[in-house]
């Protein structure tokens, strides 16, 4: 037996990749027909090729299959039987419907991250939404505005997403053309009665604000007045000398919306005026939490800028400049896949006890991807559990000579 096939155990990839189950990815390709007509090259496979790209950082189709050639004898642990060609990883991307990929991501985020950590604390559940743009390197899905010097628009795809604060993971996601406007992505949203959403100003939805101030579904929001808003002062609430010298300069109860038109429900809501005393700029958040103090309002909008962590840490994190269709399937299918590698490793961190960043982590994984050892000795340990590993393969290997 030669020394590069005999094999322990399984890679450290295979065992990431276990952490999806094999019978939702078939149960989700039944759903949207993704394996109709394949004869070799499923929905599995499929999704197995696209992790690999991410966790290994690669940039272009050669280097997927090339670097999947190279490891062809350990693929079987993987669940691949043959290492598919360029023309076929293209046209998959091409013809295999995203919203499989975009399924499966919601799915497993609703595995892994459902309820939360602190789940017997009174205070509510605080919900952020905000959008982020991914350039595309052509005019595909092209963005709203001017044209570049060239006469060229360059394209964009929009990615509206809503995290939970506690998570700092993206629980629900849409992918729009860059074009797009925010706002209809909060009707998409399906929040639990009496908890808080905060976003900025570019969201401006008047009637949904109503309807979220009512009895019968109540969510609180948070988020910034606008200048040109539509609005009537009905009185001044006093505050407190705590808020006011934490930076709250007037307390508000206003009439928010357009008297002009008959659709739109007109509904009370809260404007505070707010001084950040480090960089001395002046906010207006608007609000319909009475209950909450004023400085409660100004902290969770504060929270607001944890999204923002989120989108650089996956836009910096997985190979999204240069992608591997020139499609919008194929463009949205990418993507989808580095959130599914990004919620994997946010698996990884909260599952083991040694705090591991998320660029180390991402890093280890890349380089030890068909590394033969136990991951959880791996992530306690990796110096020592590859040590190990390399002396069991060495003694087994001597009852075996060439």
């Amino acid at each position: 037996m030669s020394k590069h096939t005999y094999f322990t155990g399984q890679p450290v990839l295979a065992q990431i990749i276990h952490l999806i189950p094999r019978s939702m990815v078939h149960r989700l390709a039944r759903r949207h027909g993704a394996d109709r007509y394949c004869k070799s090259f499923f929905s599995w496979d499929h999704l197995i090729a696209m992790l690999y790209a991410h966790f290994s950082g690669c940039g272009s189709l050669r280097e997927v299959i090339t670097g999947l050639l190279a490891a062809e004898g350990k693929l079987r642990h993987l669940g691949l039987t043959r290492t598919p060609r360029r023309s076929t990883l293209s046209d998959a991307n091409n013809r295999r419907p995203e919203q499989l990929f975009g399924d499966l991501y919601h799915q497993l985020a609703g595995r892994y991250f459902t309820g939360s950590p602190d789940s017997r604390s009174k205070n509510p559940p605080i919900y952020i939404a905000d959008s982020t743009t991914i350039s595309l390197f052509s005019d595909v899905m092209a963005t709203a505005g001017r044209p570049g010097a060239d006469g060229r628009r360059k394209g964009g795809v929009k990615a509206h997403t809503l995290i939970r604060s506690d998570h700092n993971q993206p629980e629900f996601v849409v992918l729009t053309p860059a074009s797009r406007h925010d706002t209809p992505f909060l009707r998409k949203l399906k929040l639990p009665k009496g908890s808080i959403i905060c976003f900025d100003k570019g969201y401006v939805d008047y009637s949904l604000f109503a309807e979220w101030s009512t009895p019968d579904h109540p969510i609180g929001f948070v988020s910034r007045l606008r200048s040109n808003a539509a609005m009537e002062l009905l009185e001044e609430l006093p505050v407190s000398k705590a808020d006011r010298a934490a930076g709250v300069l007037s307390d508000q109860r206003i009439m928010l919306g357009h008297t002009s038109h008959k659709q739109v429900q007109r509904f009370q809501a809260r404007l505070v005026c707010f001084r950040d005393s480090t960089s001395g700029k002046e906010f207006r958040f608007v609000s319909n939490l009475f209950t909450h103090t004023s400085r409660h309002i100004a902290d969770i909008y504060r929270q607001r800028w944890q999204i923002e962590g989120v989108f650089k840490r996956i836009k910096g994190a997985w190979p999204l400049r240069y992608f591997l269709g020139d499609s919008p399937n194929a463009i949205k299918i990418q993507i989808w896949c580095a959130l599914i590698a990004d919620l994997l490793i946010q698996v990884l961190q909260r599952a083991h006890r040694r705090r591991w960043s998320y660029a180390n982590l991402r890093a280890m994984i890349r380089l030890h991807c068909f590394s033969y050892v136990r991951l959880g000795a791996f992530l306690a340990d990796p110096v020592k559990a590859l040590l190990q590993q390399n002396s069991q393969q060495s003694y087994a290997l001597s009852l075996f000579p060439t």
